[in-house]
């Protein structure tokens, strides 16, 4: 059975009650592709103003999904992962906004709902309201606490400067800067308004903070984020949540100047300082040079001032304290008194000394009579001669015992010598290298030899070998031939034959 669709409009319509017998029929879905092709022809862009609900973020997929309500009703809204990235405004729950799509329907639920391709905020208001609530929010998570702040330095070297390459603003900055103290500039060239200039400016601040010290290129020491005036939307990227975090972020002393005095953005409350123009941060960077040695000048006059009255007052306190002192000639005249009375005595003193001196001689060398000196020689000389006869006695005994020792220790001598051995009929044989012969399997036939008699050597010349001689009996050594072979030293004096 082939079946047709047609538009809605083109449908007989039936009163109701009793169904005709020849009312068309369709399938669900049928029906609700019907529905999804008048919905989609009748309503193909539509714009629709808003609060967002029921967002949660971005899906896992990258579409987003959440509805926009008013008082009396509520649409769902879905922005695919194509249009999301192109967003202007990204989505935030309780946002009031004006998206612009076109509607279909969800057959799979019999709902409808509204495809955003775009989104923006519904005037002043909504703009002024979402950035309160984000300020509330981040400032409940202590992004603009005043413990967060850094002090800026005095005099910095290097200035980073986040703003538009061809505006004014960098030309007005730069300008006060050589008026008050030339200093050396980084600029980070970044859009400050539309589309990619919240990530950009966000981009900005992390990367002069990435910079290494002493790198190729050199830190900045302090930031300035700036740009001229404008709009609530045009001031609308320095709001951005990503710009606020970047900013409380830095490590680098951070100075926000976007817009005029009275425009405040979100980046104001997480810099380090606000300056209420960019020629103000400027100003805020760097002290004026000529104030500053005007400065240092003073302090350099007031130091003199102060060491020359510092050098005076301690000469005026010396003085009075030498005032306060005796003259020299009063702290010596008493000593003076008393060396001269005691040079005044010392001449009779001495004089007493010496006679005293002479008074002790005298009586000692009365002691000392020829009679008396005599009689101490005498004796001394009788103790002498007793002493020498005395040493003569015992040199005498030492001398003789020395005499008998030696005797003894010769004729032992000559005793154990082997010279006796040979004397008795003994003879050694040797080598003509000095080497003993001790049996006569050592000797070779033919082999020179020297042998030693008591009076005298003899060579000979080894004949044949020939059968050793009978070995005597074996008598047991007696003592004397022990202690003779003990004080030889054994085998080691040679064998005797």
């Amino acid at each position: 059975m082939e079946r047709y669709l047609f538009p809605m409009s083109d449908l007989p319509l039936e009163s109701p009650g009793e169904p005709a017998p020849n009312t068309f029929e369709f399938s669900v879905s049928e029906l609700s592709q019907a529905l999804k092709r008048t919905v989609e022809d009748r309503f193909g862009f539509v714009r629709v103003r808003g609060e967002i609900s029921g967002f949660r973020g971005v899906h896992s997929s990258g579409h987003a999904y959440f509805a926009l309500k008013d008082e009396g009703a509520k649409i769902d809204a879905v922005v695919w992962r194509g249009s999301y990235s192109k967003l202007k405004v990204k989505p935030e729950e309780g946002m009031e906004v004006i998206a612009s799509g076109r509607l279909t329907t969800y057959p799979s639920k019999s709902s409808y709902q509204i495809v955003i391709e775009r989104l923006e905020l519904a005037g002043i208001g909504a703009i002024m309201k979402m950035i309160e609530e984000r300020k509330a929010r981040l400032a409940a998570e202590g992004l603009f606490d005043a413990a967060r702040k850094k002090p800026i330095p005095h005099l910095p070297e290097v200035i980073g400067i986040v703003t538009s390459p061809t505006g004014a603003v960098i030309r007005d900055i730069l300008h006060r800067l050589a008026d008050r103290f030339p200093r050396r500039v980084l600029v980070w060239p970044v859009a400050v308004q539309g589309e990619t200039a919240a990530a950009q400016v966000a981009a900005a601040i992390r990367g002069f903070n990435a910079l290494e010290k002493g790198g190729a290129i050199p830190r900045p020491d302090i930031l300035i984020v700036a740009r001229g005036g404008g709009s609530v939307e045009d001031l609308l990227p320095f709001s951005d949540e990503a710009v606020v975090r970047a900013a409380a972020e830095s490590a680098i002393p951070l100075i926000s100047a976007v817009g005029h005095e009275t425009d405040t953005t979100l980046i104001d409350f997480a810099s380090d300082r606000r300056a209420p123009t960019p020629t103000a941060a400027a100003e805020m960077a760097v002290p004026v040079r000529a104030d500053l040695v005007a400065e240092t000048l003073g302090l350099e006059r007031r130091l003199i001032q102060t060491m020359a009255r510092a050098r005076e007052d301690r000469r005026r306190r010396i003085a009075d304290l030498a005032r306060g002192l005796p003259k020299p000639d009063q702290l010596l005249a008493l000593a003076r008194q008393r060396f001269d009375g005691a040079s005044g005595r010392l001449g009779g003193a001495l004089g007493i000394f010496v006679e005293r001196a002479r008074g002790r001689v005298t009586a000692a060398s009365g002691r000392f009579r020829p009679a008396l000196l005599q009689a101490e020689t005498t004796r001394l000389a009788d103790r002498t001669t007793e002493a020498g006869r005395r040493l003569g006695l015992a040199a005498k005994r030492r001398t003789d015992d020395a005499a008998r020792a030696l005797s003894q220790q010769g004729k032992l001598l000559e005793a154990l010598s082997h010279r006796a051995t040979l004397a008795r009929g003994f003879a050694l044989v040797r080598t003509p290298a000095g080497a003993l012969k001790r049996s006569a399997g050592d000797v070779a036939a033919g082999e020179a030899l020297v042998i030693q008699f008591h009076d005298g050597d003899r060579t000979a010349t080894a004949d044949g070998a020939g059968s050793p001689p009978p070995t005597p009996p074996e008598t047991p050594p007696t003592a004397a031939k022990l202690k003779r072979a003990t004080r030889d030293g054994g085998p080691g004096q040679g064998t005797l034959f």
